[in-house]
């Protein structure tokens, strides 16, 4: 795998607000249109690092000719985990955001998580901005507002004439992109984890990674806005078990994790405590897990 790898580090500059970590796997189309919408919408000049899995759909020739872009390329399809880790030596910030490719940033994404960072004091922290996704799935995170279900539908001008209206209150449980860590927390608990390979739950492993290193404060800002087509490449990949592998590693589910650890969806309270779960939960996820390990 490892020879199948290149960097290339083309950003000027020493030092950036933010630094924007964007896999992509042969979706050159809707990664364009990410980038373009960082481009036009951030309010910071931040850095960007794509991780280009294959690229033979003229993605490789696209970026190369980007100026101010550094980007990482695997022949084959390395997934995100072994993508956003090998990045690491490319990074020119304090901050690493991530961002999936088929997400549209809106206006000033970049400054209202620069504002919360800014109010927290401290560097202790995970944080998601919001999404805006075309179909209502049920996640109390996100804003269901249909502005085309693909680019081809994508309604842009619409959607930059009514964001500022989709504001909603922060809330609890930031796991999911896009969101931003200090490259501290990164390097502590060692980025995403490869058995997590190729990706699925690799979100809310590295949040309870975080949460066993110390961290309590996990907040969705919500006027930190990016519009999310959804699942543009992981509905082309074999996915990994994640749900398995996160049960048998941390001895709960995932929904135990984000509901009870993080609880997720509700209205931001704060720093959260350590759950008190109680023993019919406990031993519903043992069992889970035996079941699991069989």
């Amino acid at each position: 795998m490892i020879e199948s790898i290149t960097k290339t580090q083309r950003s000027s500059k020493n030092t950036y607000p933010f630094c924007i970590l964007i896999p992509t796997w042969n979706n050159l189309e809707y990664l364009k249109l990410c980038v373009n919408s960082i481009l036009k919408n951030s309010h910071f000049e931040n850095q960007l690092i794509l991780i280009v899995n294959e690229g033979n759909d003229g993605t490789l020739e696209w970026v190369s000719q980007q100026k101010e872009i550094d980007f990482v390329h695997a022949r084959q399809n390395i997934g995100i985990c072994y993508g956003l880790n090998i990045a690491r030596s490319l990074i020119k910030s304090e901050y690493i955001v991530y961002v999936n490719d088929d997400m549209y940033m809106l206006p000033g994404w970049d400054f209202a998580l620069y504002n919360e960072i800014g109010s927290i004091g401290h560097k202790n922290f995970l944080l998601s901005g919001t999404m805006i996704e075309p179909e209502d799935s049920g996640n109390l995170c996100v804003v269901a507002r249909n502005y085309g279900k693909d680019i081809n539908s994508f309604d842009e001008a619409t959607l930059l004439k009514e964001y500022a209206d989709l504001f909603v209150s922060d809330w609890n449980g930031s796991t999911w992109p896009p969101n931003v860590v200090h490259i501290d927390l990164w390097d502590l608990v060692g980025g995403l984890s490869i058995e997590f390979s190729p990706g699925m739950y690799s979100d809310p492993d590295f949040a309870r990674k975080l949460f066993e290193a110390g961290v309590r404060y996990f907040k969705g800002i919500g006027n930190s806005l990016v519009y999310h087509f959804g699942s543009k490449s992981t509905k082309r990949i074999k996915k990994n078990k994640g749900r398995k592998t996160f049960l048998l590693k941390w001895g709960i589910s995932s929904r135990t994790f984000t509901q009870s650890y993080l609880r997720t969806g509700q209205k931001f309270i704060g720093y959260l405590t350590w759950p008190d779960i109680g023993k019919l939960a406990l031993l519903k996820n043992k069992i889970k897990r035996m079941k699991s390990a069989w």
